[in-house]
């Protein structure tokens, strides 16, 4: 192995026990850290127009309830378009360089924020302009998931996945924690809106400056376009994607829209006073969800991807309908208890169906092999799940454009969201019998398997 300018690695091969012991490892740890942080900030940006527009009215904002959960559900539909192709620019640009890259493309929605709030009079279109911008944050998975791949062996690879994908995950919650106290330092009536933005700015230079300094990029790193077309002709890879919008799809989309669920239903309860500033208990939703993520995973390990997604789903139908059910005894605690029940089950489930990707590949290959088949036009198994793996994430991010959409229409047609929890409900119900009926069914060579 030898390293070029521009930092980029020849001959570098984790699968090699000697390079990896004496460079690998330490490559690819520092390479990990600086992905975790640059993607952490990626979701703290995506995220960022959730908490922020909770606070919009009080800034003099005159948007309606539909025009607030646009701002919500742009972003999550920008992000979700944008992992396809940035599951490809780590192998066009280079790890290393699309960190660089993807860091700074944080600072248009960052300070694009901070500028649009700053003027009540700002109009609606720029606003929602300024939203989907944060889309770039959003992106920022595909390409950090796909960038990691490469430097991390088989028999390590899951447990550095899992930590990328938790870390940044983190970002959704850590932004709904540190925006309400930041805008409302001095107190909540010198409410500093423009403060949300400004604030990850040095943050985003740093992770720049990182990935610069201590990230590589590998030659042998190539976007896998015929991976990723094969992975797409599965039968298999659309009944994941819609498992995936059911797990991943409700953690995004009700990290989004939790603030302004709370902010609507219990207005009294909103924020708390935290000496000068002030606390939305949001944050608590999209963190206890992102740390659920890596146990649904060693869970899946332990008892199948399978049953643990169905008992997910599960999970999620009892808790959204206890909540519907409640919502008239008008009991905060109650609600906030449910709510973060549902996130846990939507983070197990995340790392469940994540799971589950690869052993389908896996055993679909075998069986093609066993029948003399070569429905993949030659494509690797190994090549066809990491594809999946990436896609199936950018299908799955759309739900959090559909939940807060679901949400708004609800409370237009009915003036309140019962209607939308009940088809939630219904949502969970059919992906739970899906994935029974595809996994776990008796006599299926899946559920032969365990998958």
């Amino acid at each position: 192995m030898r390293e070029r300018p521009g930092r980029w690695l020849d001959g570098y091969d984790p699968e090699d026990r000697q390079q990896w012991e004496a460079q690998g490892q330490a490559i690819a740890r520092s390479n990990l850290r600086w992905s975790i942080f640059a993607e952490f900030l990626g979701f703290a940006v995506w995220q960022l127009w959730a908490i922020t527009v909770v606070f919009l009215p009080r800034a003099g904002f005159e948007f309606t309830d539909s025009q607030l959960f646009w701002l919500i559900s742009m972003p999550s539909l920008v992000g979700a378009t944008l992992r396809v192709p940035y599951t490809f620019m780590v192998g066009r640009f280079g790890g290393r360089n699309w960190t660089i890259i993807s860091a700074l493309l944080l600072l248009i929605p960052s300070i694009g924020l901070a500028l649009a709030v700053a003027n009540p009079a700002t109009p609606f279109w720029l606003m929602l302009l300024v939203a989907a911008t944060a889309g770039f944050g959003g992106g920022n998975f595909a390409s950090s998931m796909a960038n990691i791949t490469y430097f991390y062996p088989a028999r390590e690879k899951g447990y550095a996945l899992g930590l990328n994908a938790a870390g940044g995950n983190l970002g959704a919650g850590i932004a709904q924690l540190v925006v309400p106290l930041v805008i409302t330092i001095g107190g909540a009536a010198a409410l500093n809106l423009p403060l949300a933005g400004w604030f990850w700015v040095p943050f985003i230079i740093v992770a720049a400056w990182g990935a610069w300094r201590f990230m590589h990029n590998i030659s042998d790193a190539r976007g896998d376009v015929a991976g990723s077309l094969a992975a797409v002709k599965e039968p298999h890879f659309w009944v994941m994607s819609f498992l995936y919008i059911g797990t991943f799809g409700s953690f995004i989309g009700y990290a989004g829209v939790f603030p302004k669920l709370i902010a609507d239903t219990f207005p009294e309860f909103s924020t708390f006073s935290v000496g000068a500033a002030s606390l939305s208990l949001a944050f608590m939703g999209p963190i206890i969800g992102s740390l659920a993520r890596p146990y649904g995973g060693k869970l899946a390990d332990r008892f199948g991807g399978a049953q643990m997604t169905v008992y997910a789903f599960a999970g999620m139908a009892l808790f959204a309908l206890v909540v519907v059910l409640t919502l008239p005894l008008q009991n905060f605690w109650l609600f906030l208890v449910l709510f973060l029940a549902l996130f846990i089950c939507s983070g197990v489930g995340n790392g469940s169906t994540y799971r589950m990707i690869p052993s389908i590949y896996r055993i679909r290959g075998a069986l093609r092999e066993a029948r003399g088949e070569d429905t993949a036009g030659g494509v690797s198994t190994a090549r066809r799940a990491s594809a999946a793996l990436g896609l199936i994430s950018a299908v799955g991010a759309y739900g959090g454009f559909a939940i807060p959409q679901v949400l708004s229409a609800s409370k237009s047609a009915t003036g309140g969201y019962e209607i939308a929890f009940f088809g939630f409900v219904g949502f969970y119900m059919v992906a739970l019998v899906l994935t029974w009926a595809f996994y776990l069914r008796r006599g299926t060579a899946m559920a032969a398997e365990h998958v």
